[in-house]
C-alpha cells in the first residue's frame, strides 16, 4: 500500500449528461478532502463493452484504494460485488464509503501492545 492513498475516479457518461464536468470536480474535491491522491477519471458510455470489467482492471493496475463516483447510480444503482474485490467504493452524494472488508462485531480488537 502506497503511503498516500490512491483512487480513481468514474463516471458514466449518460447519467452526467451536462453535469459531467461538474461530477468530475465533485470526483476531485472529494479526493482532496480524503486525502487520496487521485491517479485518473474514467468516463464511460453506454456503447463501453463491460465498464464494470474495465473499472476493475483500471483500479487493479492503478492501485487504487477506492473509486469515487458521484452516485450509485453511475454503477448500474449498487455496488458490483467484483468491483468491491479490488477497492472502497465511495459516493459523492449521499458520501458514503462501501469498504472492501468489515472488522465483523464480535471479533477481537487488536490493541497492540501497550
Amino acid at each position: 500500500m502506497d503511503p498516500i492513498p490512491t483512487a480513481v475516479g468514474y463516471v458514466r457518461s449518460d447519467i452526467s449528461g451536462v453535469r459531467c464536468q461538474w461530477h468530475e470536480a465533485q470526483i476531485r474535491s472529494l479526493a482532496s478532502k480524503l486525502g487520496h491522491d487521485l491517479r485518473r477519471i474514467a468516463i464511460f458510455g453506454p456503447e463501453t463493452d463491460r465498464p464494470m470489467h474495465r473499472l476493475r482492471v483500471l483500479a487493479s493496475r492503478l492501485r487504487a484504494e477506492a473509486i469515487l463516483t458521484p452516485t450509485l447510480e453511475h454503477l448500474g444503482g449498487s455496488v458490483p460485488e467484483p468491483v468491491l474485490e479490488v477497492a472502497d467504493v465511495i459516493t459523492v452524494s449521499p458520501e458514503e464509503t462501501n469498504a472492501r472488508w468489515i472488522i465483523p462485531p464480535d471479533a477481537p480488537a487488536d490493541m497492540g501492545s501497550w
